[in-house]
């Protein structure tokens, strides 16, 4: 709370409001005592102490302010005791107005108790609405909000992501990022909330996001959820849009150059998808906090690994160990001819079961149980392997 003395000036005669009749009622005294305590004598005391403390325990301060502001004022008010008055007004009113803006991270971040957090940062941006370092606070642990099963507060945590991102990209900044350390770290995060929780709905839009969260040096690059959801978005999005098109327009029809264009760039996203589930598999490792996640993504790496590779896992083991010694692949550049050398290994009509739908359809019905995004519906094309509700989240904006 040492935070909240730069704004009480000891040296000048200030003021405060009126006490709250519901602060008065606080006061659970038999009335003598209460009259004992409210005794010019008293209130003279309460006063020396906090002028005292104001520098030293602010807390005790305000406490002592309540107090005497609880006292009542009497029929006449000299010019002195109305300034003494107008005073602690002043002071409990900015303390409690400081103490807010100190509560809410603390809520969040130390205790993670983040409806109490989140509510009290609501309070803040009820009368300013571009506190960007609230902004950036609620919307960089907007994440972690699904598991709580609060829709609404889910929904107001990716607007805080979306708005504080808006505006860093603006130009907008803090002059400290502390907890989070640095603005790469905060746009890291910001990203991260935005694409986890818009993957359901608009998963070709939060591919967009993820992979912008990954490119920063932070937890989240180390996180085996973070590709997960890459991969998942890739099939839920891009992947299931061209491939559903590749159906409908070629299915049962002869080869066609057209085709084989096509054909092309639905292989350049499953071997994205192939990448995402190599890094998840691989930073998963042996950490049993991860051990169901990573076999259905192991799985699903495996299938996607045959669909390439003419049913065969040959190499697949080399690639989980060598990938992450390779920088993330970018969203591709959908192809506009054939490269010379164009061969592709599988058509989506003829996967020997890698794609389990086997005739191109939008993407794979197999979610393996327990894998399901925090917060998403039940769903043929959630994103497989993807991060369950309720495991540690090793990838929590955190001091750095």
């Amino acid at each position: 709370m040492k935070k909240l003395i730069t704004f009480v000036s000891i040296c000048t005669t200030v003021a405060i409001l009126a006490l709250p009749t519901a602060a008065r009622n606080l006061i659970a005294q038999p009335d003598n005592a209460f009259q004992d305590a409210c005794t010019q004598e008293a209130k003279d005391a309460l006063y020396a102490s906090i002028r005292g403390n104001l520098k030293t325990d602010q807390a005790k301060a305000y406490e002592d302010s309540k107090k005497y502001l609880a006292c009542p004022a009497g029929a006449e008010v000299t010019e002195a005791q109305q300034k003494i008055i107008d005073y602690l007004k002043n002071f409990v009113t900015k303390y409690e107005a400081a103490s807010t803006k100190e509560t809410y991270r603390i809520k969040i971040y130390n205790e993670k108790k983040y409806e109490e957090g989140y509510a009290a940062g609501k309070v803040i941006l009820a009368t300013e609405p571009e506190n960007l370092q609230v902004l950036v606070d609620l919307g960089a642990n907007a994440y972690l909000l699904p598991p709580l099963k609060n829709a609404q507060l889910t929904a107001e945590g990716l607007g805080y992501a979306q708005k504080a991102l808006a505006m860093l990209d603006s130009g907008k900044t803090l002059e400290k990022w502390d907890p989070l350390g640095s603005k790469d770290v905060a746009v890291a995060y910001l990203n991260y909330s935005i694409g986890a929780l818009t993957l359901e709905k608009d998963p070709s839009a939060a591919l967009k996001n993820l992979l912008k969260a990954a490119q920063f040096e932070t937890p989240l690059k180390k996180s085996p959820y973070t590709y997960a959801y890459i991969a998942g978005a890739y099939e839920t999005g891009p992947y299931a849009k061209l491939s559903e098109e590749y159906k409908t327009k070629f299915s049962g029809k002869d080869e066609t150059p057209e085709s084989k264009l096509m054909l092309a760039n639905i292989n350049q996203l499953v071997d994205r998808m192939i990448d995402a589930y190599a890094r998840a598999v691989a930073l998963a490792g042996s950490d049993t906090n991860f051990t169901q996640a990573k076999t259905g993504w192991n799985e699903l790496l495996m299938q996607w690994y045959k669909f390439r590779n003419d049913n065969k896992t040959d190499g697949m083991d080399q690639l989980i160990a060598s990938v992450l010694s390779k920088p993330l692949p970018p969203e591709p550049t959908p192809l506009t001819s054939l490269p010379a050398t164009s061969t592709p290994a599988a058509t989506p009509a003829s996967t020997s079961g890698a794609n389990p739908t086997g005739n191109g359809a939008a993407a794979s019905t197999m979610t393996p149980a327990g894998t399901k995004p925090a917060g998403t519906a039940a769903s043929t094309t959630a994103p497989a392997g993807a991060k369950p509700a309720g495991t540690p989240k090793p990838d929590r904006p955190r001091n750095r």
